[in-house]
C-alpha cells in the first residue's frame, strides 16, 4: 500500500493576510495535523497555487514550513506560482523534466506524476506540445506500470461556473492523450477550492479544498466580483492506494476560525 497526504492551495504569504485570513497558521496547521496523525505516510504532494504575489519572500518562507514536516514534501505549480522563484527555493527530483516543475515518482503502487500547467500571465491552464511529449513517454515507458496523474488545473468543466472559465485550456487534447493510455488509473487536482469527484473518459477524478479559503457551493450563483469565501474549514486528503484500489478521505485539520485575523 502506498499512503499520501494531498494538500492544494495554501496561497502562502511571508506576510499579512488573504482578506483578513492568516495562510501562515493554516498551513502551519495542516503540517503539524499531518505530522501528528499521519507520520506513517510515504509521501505528501502539494497541488499548485503555493504563494502569493511576493515571489522571492514567500517561497523562501515556505520552504522553512515545508521543511518541518515529517513526511517528504514534493510541491507543484499552479497558475498563482513562478518556475524560477520554485526552483531557487524548493527541490524537484533530479529527473523532473528540464524547464518545467514536472516529475514522476515511483512507489510500489505505480508512478505519481506530478504536471506542469502553469500559464504564464493566466488564471487558467497550459500543456503545451513538450510538457504532452513528456507525459506520453513517460506513460508509455512502461504500459503495465499503473499511474496516478496529479495536476492543478482540472481539464473539464465541472458545474462550477466562475471556475470553469479558467481550467486547463485545451482539455480535450489532454483526455486525448491520457484516455490512450490504459495505465492512467485516477485524476487529481487542485485550483477550485472545492471538493468534488466523477470520472470523465471513464478515468476517475477528484479534485480538493484549499489549504487557505474556500470557494462557495455553485448555488446560490456567484460570480468573481461578488465572490466571498465560504466559511468551511478547509482540508487535506489522505490517499490510500493499494492493488490498483484507490480511497480518498478528505480530512479537516483544524476549525474554520483557525487563522482568521480581525
Amino acid at each position: 500500500m502506498t499512503k499520501i497526504i494531498w494538500m492544494s492551495d495554501p496561497h502562502f504569504q511571508n506576510k499579512g493576510t488573504i482578506g483578513g485570513l492568516n495562510p501562515r497558521t493554516r498551513l502551519a496547521a495542516a503540517i503539524d495535523h499531518a505530522n501528528t496523525h499521519h507520520d506513517d505516510a510515504d509521501l505528501a504532494i502539494i497541488s499548485g497555487d503555493l504563494v502569493g504575489d511576493d515571489i522571492e519572500g514567500d517561497y523562501s518562507a515556505m520552504a522553512t514550513y515545508l521543511a518541518k514536516s515529517s513526511v517528504p514534501m514534493h510541491a507543484m505549480v499552479g497558475n498563482n506560482d513562478d518556475r524560477h522563484g520554485f526552483n531557487q527555493h524548493l527541490t524537484l527530483p533530479d529527473d523532473a523534466m528540464p524547464d518545467f516543475i514536472q516529475y514522476a515518482i515511483d512507489t510500489p503502487e505505480g508512478a505519481m506524476i506530478c504536471l506542469d500547467t502553469h500559464q504564464a500571465g493566466s488564471s487558467a491552464g497550459q500543456f503545451c506540445t513538450a510538457r504532452q511529449e513528456w507525459l506520453s513517454e513517460r506513460l508509455s515507458r512502461d504500459p503495465k506500470q499503473p499511474a496516478y496523474i496529479f495536476m492543478h488545473h482540472p481539464p473539464m468543466a465541472l458545474g462550477l461556473p466562475p471556475q470553469d472559465k479558467i481550467m486547463l485550456e485545451d482539455g480535450d487534447a489532454f483526455l486525448d492523450l491520457i484516455s490512450q493510455h490504459n495505465n492512467v488509473k485516477h485524476l487529481f487536482m487542485g485550483h477550485v477550492h472545492r471538493p468534488t469527484c466523477g470520472s470523465i473518459r471513464g478515468i476517475p477524478f477528484a479534485t480538493i479544498g484549499a489549504l487557505s479559503f474556500q470557494a462557495p457551493a455553485p448555488r446560490p450563483e456567484w460570480d468573481w466580483d461578488s465572490f466571498v469565501p465560504a466559511h468551511e474549514a478547509p482540508h487535506y486528503g489522505v490517499l490510500h492506494i493499494s492493488g490498483g484500489n484507490v480511497t480518498l478521505q478528505y480530512t479537516q485539520f483544524c476549525t474554520y476560525e483557525t487563522g482568521i485575523e480581525g
